[in-house]
């Protein structure tokens, strides 16, 4: 453990030096996310125009859905694209073979290498939404203790879902559209899952699960959610977690090496 741990402070920080030399990216970046997260408020302002509302789901409630999404899409800017995406490019050109040769977990490697700042903006632009929407709500502090709970369980979904999609390219190689038709269904978690017809919530429910992205942390934090909910989402996690090893394991066998 402290080995891995070494190791993924030296990759952070010479990621972070590497990010650094190109700082009006993050101002881009920052103004993008601003402009982002306006585009959203006001797509759910027009719902909410004409005295409707979400069935269950307040103005500030449905706030609270949204700024757990903008949070999970800076997490994922930050870590997980910058990281997943260079597994297609590593298959394509051969240099997943020095991955593969290195004394320590290839999948360690490959999902924690680098990280990008630019998604840093999200995170925090997500975290003061949330804590607006908190505020007018009167949510406790323990409520957001709790609620950390299945954030981080919709975080490890999240994180097993890309790492399987990236692991595919070992196969189809070219696979930047399935991640964009990926990126497209997880788009659904900017909105409360009862804004959405009954055949739609079961298929983000139990087919892709963005339910248990964004609503069901919402739904903790307002204290509406069950003990069972959590334990559910805890169980998918760490399945999907566990499944996307055995996952690389298995697509590791159709690997043709570079130099072979």
């Amino acid at each position: 453990m402290n080995k891995y741990l070494k190791v993924l402070i030296l990759f952070w920080h010479t990621a972070i030096l590497a990010e650094l030399e190109y700082r009006l990216n993050f101002v881009i970046a920052s103004i993008t996310s601003i402009l982002n997260l306006i585009g959203s408020i006001f797509g759910l302002f027009l719902f909410y125009n004409n005295n409707y509302q979400f069935n269950g789901w307040s103005w500030e409630q449905a706030l609270i859905v949204l700024g757990i999404f903008t949070l999970l899409q800076g997490v994922s800017a930050t870590f997980l694209i910058p990281n997943l995406s260079r597994i297609v490019r590593q298959v394509q050109l051969g240099t997943l073979d020095f991955v593969l040769l290195k004394p320590i977990s290839s999948q360690f490697w490959l999902s924690f290498r680098t990280i990008s700042l630019w998604g840093v903006t999200d995170i925090l632009f997500g975290i003061l939404l949330i804590l607006y929407a908190g505020i007018k709500l009167k949510i406790t502090i323990m409520s957001y203790l709790i609620s950390l709970i299945p954030i981080s369980f919709g975080i490890i979904i999240l994180y097993s879902i890309w790492f399987m999609m990236g692991a595919t390219s070992i196969w189809f190689v070219k696979i930047y559209n399935v991640t964009e038709v990926l990126r497209g269904f997880l788009e659904a978690g900017r909105y409360p899952m009862i804004a959405y017809p009954s055949i739609y919530r079961l298929f983000f429910t139990f087919i892709i699960p963005v339910a248990f992205l964004t609503t069901i942390p919402a739904e903790t934090l307002l204290g509406r959610s069950s003990f069972s909910s959590i334990f559910i989402s805890g169980i998918l996690a760490f399945s999907l977690l566990i499944f996307s090893t055995y996952f690389w394991k298995f697509a590791l066998r159709f690997y043709t090496s570079a130099s072979s």
